[in-house]
């Protein structure tokens, strides 16, 4: 039963579980845990720039428009001057909301760059599989860069890439998000600060949540590895990232198991259709019902273009629901990307980490325990839960309570964008964490973590 008590704070107190101090840095069993890099306070920081960064977005999609919106909030940071798309209806909205003139709006990212240069930066959030041409060519032409993850398709693209940066001494940052995020920042600073001793082991869980699963994976773009990227990189990338982050120790041995289980052919129900709308007789139970998700529920939307009134935004969804692929049934489309997959990594120092990919929960929210040998810490995206083995006190962190989140992905989404505009500002990529060099890293593990998977190998990182 829950203590009577009038706030959150004193059912804490009530409970003997005190906040870690009343900033994002404080003192835990007594030892001091430091704010770490730029985490947000009350209000989030405002980077110290010479001048307004001019920016091109390449591709005008979900990401572009996020990294994007940073501009519309606060355009004395960040002015976005140009945009490849060769969807219409994105293009122009896209157009419209940054007010981007005629000569500087193209159909793809080939067209940018006939141009000369005309601005400071250009931002990819193009697909996976176009994410190292255009890199390329924004290097070649002098551009720094906001790089959507991963970083190219194959780890001999992800060194082509490197390779040109530092030859042309550009800044390059990956849009590993999670090391901007507050959440993120303090397991860091815990970790960092030694009251969990010496760091012995890690797990780490991505739990996809099953409707993202069959929109993203299965229906939606990132569907097959050929076209984007495996799922261990297409999806958790940024969870391999943020393990050796904060692990903060080179990955010497990597295996993996994993597969495609449950989304295939064999497995469709009786009665089932190839798509939703077709008459399927299990339609009306099936927790994968494009007609329930789309349609009636409205979820899952944002990477449908629709008008915004009714009846032609109804009229727009069924339409893609009859037709597209947003509409076919999970059990009868071209997916080849794994449902679940475990990865164990070995650090040096005897650390070892584990980390789960999977598909079928009901709740979305990484879940991360970290084990050291004088105590132990358990979160969940919101709640830290630090334990003192030596004294058996507890210590809990709530993010809310402590930051202020202004974008997705835990404020990271936002909080990268500013660190980005202020190592462009300066030409200082030490002012980032997610560097093209350290990102390199992880995708390192995340290609050998699917070497392995195939090849059943434990693999070895020189």
């Amino acid at each position: 039963m829950k203590p009577p008590t009038n706030s959150r704070r004193e059912a804490l107190k009530a409970l003997g579980l005190v906040s870690l101090g009343t900033t994002l840095g404080g003192v835990a069993f007594g030892k001091p845990v430091d704010q770490t890099l730029h985490i947000a306070p009350a209000e989030p920081t405002t980077p110290n720039l010479t001048k307004t960064i001019k920016a091109i977005v390449v591709g005008a999609g979900n990401r572009g428009n996020v990294y994007g919106g940073y501009a519309l909030k606060y355009p004395g940071q960040l002015d976005i001057v140009g945009v490849a798309e060769p969807i219409p209806l994105r293009q122009q909205r896209f157009v419209d909301k940054h007010k981007i003139a005629e000569d500087r709006r193209f159909v793809t990212w080939e067209h940018v760059f006939d141009q000369p240069k005309f601005a400071d930066a250009i931002i990819i959030t193009t697909p996976d599989d176009l994410h190292h041409g255009p890199a390329m060519a924004a290097l070649a032409l002098g551009y720094d860069l906001l790089l959507e993850k991963p970083i190219a398709q194959s780890w001999q693209e992800c060194k082509e890439i490197r390779d040109l940066a530092e030859e042309k001494g550009r800044i390059v940052a990956v849009c590993h998000v999670l090391r901007y995020s507050p959440y993120y920042q303090k397991i860091k600073a815990v970790i960092d600060s030694g009251v969990l001793g010496e760091l012995v082991s890690m797990q780490h869980f991505e739990p996809i949540q099953h409707v993202h699963m069959s929109h993203s994976y299965v229906r939606g773009n990132w569907r097959r590895e050929a076209d984007t990227n495996p799922i261990i990189l297409a999806k958790s990338c940024h969870d391999l990232d943020i393990m050796r982050w904060w692990i903060d120790r080179p990955c010497e041995y990597v295996s993996s198991f994993g597969s495609l289980k449950w989304f295939r052919e064999e497995n469709a129900p009786e009665g089932s259709t190839k798509r939703c709308t077709d008459g399927c007789a299990v339609e009306a139970t099936c927790p994968y019902s494009a007609k329930k998700i789309y349609y009636d529920n409205r979820t899952w939307l944002h990477h449908f273009d629709l008008p915004q009134e009714e009846p032609a935004r109804g009229e727009a969804i069924l339409k893609n629901i009859t037709e597209g692929p947003y509409g076919r049934c999970v059990y009868h489309c071209d997916n080849d990307v794994a449902d679940h997959q475990v990865v164990s990594l070995q650090f040096a120092d005897q650390i070892t980490a584990n980390f789960n990919m999977e598909a079928f929960t009901h709740y979305h929210g990484r879940r991360t325990r970290v084990m050291g040998s004088m105590g132990d810490m358990v979160g969940d995206e919101t709640d830290l839960l630090i334990t003192d083995f030596q004294t058996g006190k507890q210590e809990k962190w709530n993010v809310h309570d402590n930051a202020s989140l202004d974008s997705g992905h835990g404020g990271g989404d936002w909080g990268l964008v500013r660190d980005w505009l202020q190592a462009v500002d300066q030409q200082d990529g030490t002012l980032l964490t997610s560097t093209l060099t350290a990102s390199m890293e992880s995708h390192q593990m995340g290609f050998l973590a699917e070497k392995s998977r195939r090849n059943r190998t434990i693999e070895s990182i020189g």
